[in-house]
């Protein structure tokens, strides 16, 4: 009698982070599974510990290895670290994706707006509307976030039905979009569900997240009472809140003027796809400066204070068409997401020494979070009762507290994992029963490196300690043909009694290639090579800090 088929998960991103969100279901034998991949995301680099990486993404060797068998990709919603590595990676793939209206609409504008981009087909999905991908029934449930359409994905199998939440939570005024479908919701945990693998991104945080709604309140009385210009920065992707601000506008007799591309680019899209319906049209920001000063909304981007975004050329009186001044106010509709708090900062700063009154989160409900606290966690348990519970989309501590949740309110059982861990869902005892090849890969530029790349390893070092380049002339006798050059970047001149460390390292530089014995000084590797050595104790010895050390040995 054959073994019944295995329904099988695997987080190939977003576990024990947050971002680059991409999770994978495997349905079949342990030698043959159909795979169905669930959002292709990314995170964003670090200049502090990642110089010059812009984007990082999956790793997706083992999607690669298994292409004939991976039936689809199923987009729960358009934030880039659920949708924003698709341009990079889906020509790697080559496999269907499924998506609503607004995220395919996006993606589509998205690409758009790239200089040659692959041609990626989307396939639209009706919002609450299931279809067929492989051996895979997958059914689009509405739920509220901080982008339209938004959904929880029901994957339904002649093992099981698993529920995978997204991003989500529970809010009963959205502003923008359907609630959280609570009565579809109950219905499937009435049916039964194998599994839930949930969102845990707020999971250390009591109660339950505040409405869109409370915010456009806030929001409305701000500009109400502002005298000046005002400006308002929050995630372009926020619909509903750029509806609050243009509602705010309209009711304190202001224009609203969008600034900056990405924004624009969400408005485009939102008002193609009825998302932004009964509001007024937007200007330019050509116009900006045409409109008195209590007349003029300013929507911008820039909210995690992105250096080239249009904020941050504002707080840096740089900007070619807008400009603020003492007494006007600046409003961040936003969280800062963390890593990014110097850069928010500094703009924060820029603005206030410009006089311009700066309101956040710490003071005013400006800003709600899109995803569920331990109150709404506990209600998707209630509903759905799941036979067992994954945490994801979250660090370590949010995956733990998840799980210590679900346990608490009666979960059977309750697996955490890692990027990598291939989990049984069933049928028989849920667990970990193998490791995928999982990690990340950098977008430098326009390059895919690999996380292990040479190139990021030595720009790191470069950063934290320079690097000396030595250039030698050797006769094919193995003598100096000529003085060697030694040129020192990012090192200090001098050491600490005064002595020119260039000197100090040309000195060392010709005792080493005359030390070497003739037969070696034949050889430009081992002369190369031992220059190098050499260079980089003498260094060491002289400043404390090892460079980077490139010798560079001509045979003439």
């Amino acid at each position: 009698m054959a073994r019944p088929d295995e329904l099988v998960f695997a987080p190939l991103g977003g576990v024990g982070e947050i971002g680059m969100n991409l999770s994978i279901y495997g349905l079949g034998s342990r030698h043959q599974r159909s795979w169905l991949a669930v959002d292709l995301g990314v995170s964003f680099g670090d200049e502090e510990h990642l110089p010059g990486i812009d984007l990082i993404m999956p790793d997706i060797r083992f999607l690669e290895k298994e292409g004939k068998n991976l039936v689809g990709l199923v987009l729960t919603h358009a934030h880039e670290d659920h949708f924003g590595a698709i341009m990079d990676l889906w020509p790697k793939l080559k496999c269907p994706i499924y998506a609503t209206k607004f995220s395919a609409a996006l993606f589509e504008a998205k690409c758009a707006s790239e200089r040659n981009p692959p041609k990626i087909p989307v396939t639209v999905v009706p919002s609450g509307g299931r279809v067929d991908i492989g051996p895979f029934n997958v059914e689009f449930i509405p739920v509220a976030h901080s982008i339209p359409e938004s959904h929880a994905l029901a994957i339904h199998t002649e093992v099981g039905t698993v529920l995978h939440t997204g991003d989500w939570k529970i809010d009963p005024t959205p502003i923008i979009g359907q609630p959280t479908d609570e009565r579809r919701l109950r219905e499937l945990g009435d049916a039964g569900i194998m599994a839930l693998v949930g969102d845990s991104t707020n999971a250390v945080r009591d109660g339950r997240s505040p409405s869109e709604a409370e915010v456009a309140k806030t929001i409305a009385e701000l500009v109400k009472r502002a005298r000046g210009r005002v400006a308002v920065t929050t995630f372009a992707s926020n619909v509903a809140r750029m509806r609050a601000v243009a509602d705010a506008a309209k009711a304190a007799d202001r224009e609203v003027v969008v600034i900056g591309r990405a924004m624009e680019r969400v408005v485009q899209v939102a008002r193609e796809t009825g998302h932004l319906d009964g509001v007024q049209d937007f200007r330019g920001a050509d116009l900006y400066g045409h409109f008195p000063p209590d007349k003029v909304l300013a929507l911008c981007t820039g909210s995690q204070g992105e250096p080239r975004a249009a904020l941050a050329r504002i707080a840096n009186d740089d900007h070619p068409q807008v400009t603020l001044n003492k007494g006007d106010c600046v409003i961040f509709s936003s969280r800062t997401i963390p890593g990014n708090e110097k850069a928010v900062g500094s703009i924060v700063n820029g603005l206030i020494a410009q006089g311009v009154e700066v309101i956040t989160d710490r003071t005013h409900l400006v800003h709600v979070s899109g995803h569920p606290r331990r109150d709404e966690l506990r209600d998707m348990i209630a509903w759905t009762r799941p036979q067992l519970l994954i945490p994801v989309h979250g660090e370590a501590l949010h995956l733990f507290e998840h799980a210590k949740l679900a346990r608490a309110a009666g979960v059977p059982k309750v697996v955490t994992c890692r990027n990598g861990d291939l989990v049984k869902l069933g049928p028989g005892e849920p667990g970990i029963i193998a490791e995928l090849p999982a990690g990340r890969l950098y977008k430098d530029g326009t390059i895919l490196e690999d996380a292990k790349s040479r190139a990021v390893v030595e720009r790191r070092r470069m950063g934290f300690a320079g690097c000396a380049y030595v250039a030698i002339a050797m006769t094919e006798q193995g003598e100096l043909a000529d003085d060697p050059e030694v040129d020192l970047v990012g090192i200090p001149e001098k050491n600490t009694a005064g002595d020119e460390l260039d000197d100090i390292v040309f000195d060392v530089v010709v005792s080493t290639v005359e030390g070497l014995p003739r037969a070696r000084r034949r050889d430009p590797d081992a002369v190369s090579e031992s220059v190098r050595r050499a260079v980089r104790a003498t260094l060491n010895e002289q400043w404390g800090k090892k460079p980077l050390c490139l010798v560079h040995v001509l045979t003439v």
